[in-house]
Parts: structure tokens; sequence; C-alpha cells
């Protein structure tokens, strides 16, 4: 049998219509879809009637499938024949294991390609109304796994460098909030920084709280933030107040000719 092929596609931040060209024409023609959790479940209702839909979604502590599961599947479904989607939330490549995967396919001669996706580090911000860079107050912008704690020895952060980055975006942060801000402040980061959380941002649900590295623990605590979110620090973050376009929890601009 002729084997199929597996396409790893980002599937954006959340808002449905973010989603790339490419990913949607591989959402359409896919036999096998196998999503995540932060995929957008109205993705879904454009696949074929007769696709197979597999659930792979994890969640903090919690794995629904594992990831050597999941790299099983693939190989299966691929030698089966069948096209494959391999639906990721935001970009494959950031945080996605999408390495993992494609490097599985490879050593199994099992074809596939990856297709980009827009990552909620970005667009959760450009949502909330803060641009990651801008000329009067950033330069220089990272991207940040959340997940390290001090006490355990994978944590190989140059938490040095970031301290001097103009603005950070911290992925899956929510639980080690305290740890992030105390970290950044102790290696030359000005507590006074601005710094902002954005909840399931880009969808009808988003909500964002702003303050600085000394206090946004507390502010994201009174506002019951929790995951899926992104931390962002960095004074940009103050641009909100002048360019804030999406009424959170409406999923509607505020002005301007956006989204309706």
């Amino acid at each position: 049998m002729t084997k199929g092929k597996v396409y790893l596609v980002g599937a954006g931040p959340g808002d449905p219509k973010l989603i790339t060209v490419y990913g949607m024409e591989c959402i359409q023609q896919a036999d096998v879809i196998l999503y995540d959790r932060l995929v957008n479940d109205e993705l879904l209702k454009y696949a074929k009637a007769d696709a197979e839909l597999i659930f792979c979604g994890k969640q903090p502590g919690k794995h629904q499938i594992i990831q050597e599961q999941i790299h099983e599947l693939l190989i299966e479904k691929a030698t089966n024949g069948k096209t494959v989607t391999r639906l990721k939330g935001g970009d494959p490549c950031i945080f996605g294991r999408v390495g993992e995967e494609a490097e599985v396919l490879a050593v199994n001669g099992i074809p596939y390609e990856i297709v980009p996706g827009i990552t909620s580090g970005i667009a959760a911000p450009a949502y909330a109304g803060i641009p990651v860079t801008h000329r009067d107050y950033a330069s220089s912008f990272a991207i940040v796994t959340g997940h390290s704690r001090a006490e355990k020895e994978q944590d190989q952060l140059n938490w040095q460098a970031l301290a001097g980055i103009d603005t950070i975006a911290f992925y899956m942060g929510i639980g080690n909030l305290n740890y992030i801000c105390t970290s950044l402040i102790e290696h030359g980061k000005n507590p006074h920084t601005k710094a902002a959380i954005i909840q399931w941002g880009t969808t009808q649900e988003q909500k964002t709280v702003t303050g600085t590295l000394k206090n946004i623990e507390d502010r994201a605590l009174e506002a019951g933030i929790t995951h899926p979110a992104i931390v962002l620090v960095g004074d940009v973050v103050g641009v909100r107040e002048k360019i804030r376009w999406f009424q959170e929890g409406e999923g509607k601009q505020v002005v301007g000719m956006g989204r309706e």
C-alpha cells in the first residue's frame, strides 16, 4: 500500500479566522485529524464528513494521550495510506513538539510537511492592543517557556540575558508566575517594568490584566486568571491604553475597521 502523508499544521491562536489558507486546506483534505486541546472546535467543522477525528489534548498535569502514543498513531495512519493532519494550537514549531514528531516520521520514511501558524505570543498581545515591538519601547523580543522552576535542574533559562530583552512572552507560565517575576527582578529587571497576562487570547473569552512585575501576580489572582494564558513582560504593554481595539468578552472591535 502506498504510504500516506502527514501535515504538521499550526491552527493559530484561537480565533478560527486566523488559520492560514494552507492550514485550512490541510483540514479539508485530511482523512485523519489528530488535534490538540487549544485548537478551536470550529475548525473541525471544515473536515470531511468521513474524516476520523482524534483528540490528543494535554492539560497541565493531565495528558489525554502521551506523546509516544501520538507518534504511533501518526505512523499507523500514514502507513495505512491516510492523509493525516496533526493540528496544533498556535505555531507547531513553538513549544508544539513538531521537531519530535517530524523526526519520528522521517525515521519511518513517512512523507510530511510542516505548515506554520500564527503563534499566541504575538497574536494574543496584538488582540490586547500590545505590539510586541515598538520603535519607542521595544527593539528586542523573546519567546520563552514558562514551565521552568527553581527546584528543577532542567531550568536552563539564562535569566540574566532575558532581563535585558525589551519584550518577553512566557508561554504556559501562570503556574510559575511568582518565579518568573522574581527571577527577572533578581537578575536586573526593574520591578516597575510593565506586564500583562492575556487569557484565551483572540477568542470571545479573552481577558487581559495589566500591572508591573511587582504586582502582576496579585492582579492575576484577583481577576481569576488561569490557563491558557500568555505572560507578557515589557514597557510596550503601556501602549495598550492608546491602541486597544478588541472588546473583550464579546469578540468585537472597539474602534476601526477590524473584526465584527
